[in-house]
């Protein structure tokens, strides 16, 4: 079977987003990149924890930009691998609510701590629906809130 790999066109800064990302996320890296003229870099791969996405540059035309509609979610065990992938992804590019930030070159991610998920799912409704309310009210998730949230009521 084929195997479906993520391919993400930007305007221009293919390269920059590459090297950006592979200095804000821990177990990025540059695999490859596809040289463009004048000595630019024209596209490329990266990896994050060993899953590929590739990128191209579109130059000017056409317009292609991101929506929010597709997010890059990333699982964190701990808070401080939220702290430093939010504070990280964010840097010039703009923080949103519930974990959600646009980066400096418009793509959405969502920095989701393991546990947030473990409890939206929780079997108890009542505890669930506070973890929600909770997320409701933060921009980066603070997993002690989170906590709070369940042992509250």
């Amino acid at each position: 079977m084929q195997k479906v790999t993520t391919f993400l066109m930007y305007q221009e800064r293919c390269h920059e987003a590459m090297q950006f990302y592979a200095s804000a996320i821990p177990n990025c890296s540059i695999v490859s990149t596809i040289p463009g003229p004048d000595g630019s870099v024209a596209g490329g791969s990266f990896e994050i924890d060993g899953q590929r996405f590739t990128c191209y540059q579109s130059g000017p035309h056409p317009n292609f930009k991101f929506s929010q509609a597709i997010s890059l979610m990333i699982e964190a065990n701990t808070q401080d691998e939220v702290d430093l992938l939010y504070e990280g992804l964010s840097e010039g590019g703009e923080q949103q609510p519930c974990g959600w930030l646009v980066d400096k070159f418009g793509l959405s991610w969502q920095i989701t701590p393991k546990v947030l998920m473990e409890l939206l799912s929780s079997p108890d409704r009542v505890k669930a629906g506070r973890v929600t309310e909770a997320m409701f009210k933060m921009t980066k998730i603070i997993i002690a809130d989170l906590e709070a949230a369940t042992a509250a009521g």
